[in-house]
């Protein structure tokens, strides 16, 4: 009896890789290149892709998607916004797609979204190619749009947030002072009276040192630092996010509490983010709580 035919294992000429080890990565063919140009701070592609539709990398890392971005900036915004009673007044730094900026706007209370991207050319990009992330929220009538680096704006700005999110590339180039104690300890002092900080992290599966790292950085700024988890196929797999306050505290709210907030504000178009899904973010593994602890 003859066996099936494997498929040939090679990678294909329009291969994109992702390295997040020096052993480890993966691949998505590209089936069309739109852009691919150096901004002066970073390296910029799009590509159109099988899987994920529009792709947008930076330095050679996989941002966004249209297909994949409700896994990152679903979990990145409402694990804080709905934590957050009413928040009023949100910064976002980086997050130049518009994906945050996008899911902040969804709630009623928001009156001002801040938005502090570095690269011009990271939101004219997204502006032309990446309308299924950011839906036009980048240019809303609640969001103020900045062109300047974020670590400069945070150590000189004097206004109080109730939200920030860190929407930022991987440590590294124009956001490796994004990365710091004296960075986070800044962000603390813009947050008001419960205000709550999110960002990313990293996998940890393949970084937990440095999870463990920046997770020991934060706890010297913010009282409570959360660590939850999601899924995010266009990083590879399993990915660390924290939430970090000194008053606030997601693991308070319920299943049902979580579901009742979306409901009384109206939130929807909502791909990942529920009740039990918030509730499940924050359930680590016996291997992860080794990292954070």
């Amino acid at each position: 009896m003859n066996s099936p035919k494997l498929p040939d294992a090679s990678l294909p000429d329009n291969a994109m890789i992702e390295t997040l080890t020096p052993d480890w990565g993966f691949f998505i063919a590209s089936r069309r290149k739109y852009e691919a140009f150096h901004s002066g701070l970073q390296a910029i592609e799009v590509h159109d892709s099988v899987p994920f539709g529009k792709l947008f990398r930076l330095d050679r890392h996989f941002m966004t998607s249209e297909k994949d971005e409700f896994f990152y900036h679903e979990n990145l915004v409402h694990m804080a916004a709905i934590t957050h009673d009413a928040p009023k007044h949100a910064l976002i730094i980086g997050g130049g797609d518009g994906g945050s900026a996008e899911e902040l706007l969804k709630h009623p209370s928001i009156e001002r979204v801040t938005l502090v991207e570095i690269d011009a050319a990271v939101i004219d990009i997204a502006r032309r190619y990446l309308n299924n992330v950011h839906h036009g929220s980048l240019d809303h009538p609640k969001l103020t749009l900045k062109i300047e680096d974020g670590f400069a704006y945070i150590k000189n700005s004097t206004e109080q947030f109730d939200l920030i999110i860190l929407d930022l590339t991987d440590p590294g180039g124009p956001s490796t002072l994004l990365y710091t104690p004296e960075f986070y300890h800044a962000c603390a002092k813009r947050l008001g009276k419960n205000g709550i900080m999110t960002l990313h992290i990293a996998s940890p599966i393949a970084s937990p040192k440095q999870i463990h790292h920046t997770l020991t950085q934060l706890r010297g700024s913010f009282e409570n630092v959360i660590p939850y988890l999601t899924s995010i196929p266009l990083y590879g797999g399993l990915w660390m996010m924290a939430f970090c306050s000194n008053s606030a505290d997601p693991r308070t709210l319920s299943e049902s509490d979580v579901e009742a907030r979306i409901r009384d504000r109206k939130i929807g178009d909502l791909h990942y983010y529920n009740g039990a899904m918030h509730r499940a973010a924050l359930a680590l593994p016996n291997f992860v709580r080794v990292i954070v602890e």
